[in-house]
């Protein structure tokens, strides 16, 4: 599984590297993306979505950090 840590990163950066990652994967592989704030949070799961992305989970891991898994 290919894996990604934007916990020090802001929007819009979050999105782009995500992107990019996922950009780089054969259609079918997953992305665990380790992000920080509610930002993030609430805006990369849908903006995945509308490129054709599948948000699989997103699990709360402590204070305010998230584990997403995404599947190309």
């Amino acid at each position: 599984m290919n894996k990604l840590d934007i916990r020090g990163e802001e929007c819009p950066i979050t999105f782009v590297k995500t992107s990019v990652a996922l950009h780089k994967m054969q259609k079918g592989e997953s992305l665990e993306v380790l992000l920080c704030g509610e930002e993030p949070l609430k805006n990369i799961p849908p903006a995945l979505e509308k490129e054709g992305h599948k948000i699989l989970s997103i699990e709360h891991i402590a204070g305010a950090e998230y584990r997403m898994l995404v599947e190309k």
